[in-house]
């Protein structure tokens, strides 16, 4: 069942990312409406998928890749579609719905997946380390995606593209979203951070244990940090902003998945 729903929920995102694109070459119309309904019903089923994470044999561990950036995806749709019911931000189905069906297709292909020797027990330090992590990188993901929007509108708006043709957006509503999402986000990253610090402490009785994972998501809780204090302390223009959130979030995905590939 897990799987099921796993690989249905990849195909609704696929299908809204269709939508989407068909939406795009068609500005606007029913097309954005289904690809936005879409969407909503391939995170339900996304979401839905994890009730069924501890009737698999063998159980996945939320602490295992796959599972971590399956839900990751999944939150990430549900805060774009608590944001997508303002005016107009339901046009970016078309960027959000391949995240979705990557976090989705990923899920498919590698769950149940045991967890390795050696690897610590799942607990309730690990699920609030997960979960909130996962929260705090689905927020950074949207505001990723709003950075990327913001600049695409901003091009069009310096070249004099005409507004009816643009799909996306006002510029302060998309860099409201960049705001909001990364004064959330990093919060709740922070927090991920310091319950995986628990965790580890309760298993191996120690809070850091210096493998390459570590290293690098506190590079990149570092480097999140600066771009908040350069938000709020150095009045960073909204194309800095964006341009930061891009990168950092960038950063932040080798920091989570690239080095979790080659450990």
């Amino acid at each position: 069942m897990l799987i099921g729903l796993h690989q249905f929920a990849a195909a609704l995102y696929l299908a809204a990312g269709v939508a989407g694109g068909v939406a795009l070459a068609q500005r606007g119309g029913r097309a954005r409406q289904v690809a936005l309904l879409l969407l909503s019903a391939g995170a339900v089923v996304h979401l839905a998928s994890f009730a069924f994470l501890h009737q698999s044999v063998p159980t996945p561990q939320l602490t295992d890749l796959p599972t971590a950036t399956s839900l990751m995806a999944c939150l990430a749709m549900l805060f774009y579609l608590a944001f997508a019911r303002r005016a107009r931000w339901n046009a970016l189905v078309l960027a959000m719905a391949p995240v979705g069906f990557l976090g989705a297709f990923v899920g498919a292909l590698r769950l149940p997946h045991a967890a390795g020797e050696g690897a610590l027990a799942a607990g309730a330090w690990s699920h609030a380390h997960v979960l909130l992590a996962s929260a705090g990188l689905g927020l950074l993901a949207l505001a990723s995606v709003a950075g990327v929007a913001f600049l695409r509108e901003a091009s069009r708006l310096k070249y004099k593209g005409r507004p009816q043709l643009s799909q996306l957006p006002a510029l302060e509503t998309l860099d409201r979203v960049n705001l909001v999402a990364l004064s959330v986000g990093f919060p709740l990253l922070t927090l991920g951070m310091l319950t995986g610090m628990f965790w580890l402490q309760g298993e191996a009785g120690h809070v850091w244990s210096g493998s390459p994972h570590e290293i690098w998501m506190t590079l990149a809780w570092a480097i999140y940090g600066a771009l908040l204090l350069a938000r709020f302390a150095a009045h960073q223009s909204a194309r800095n902003a964006a341009l930061s959130a891009i990168g950092g979030f960038a950063f932040l995905l080798f920091a989570v998945i690239g080095i979790g590939l080659t450990a």
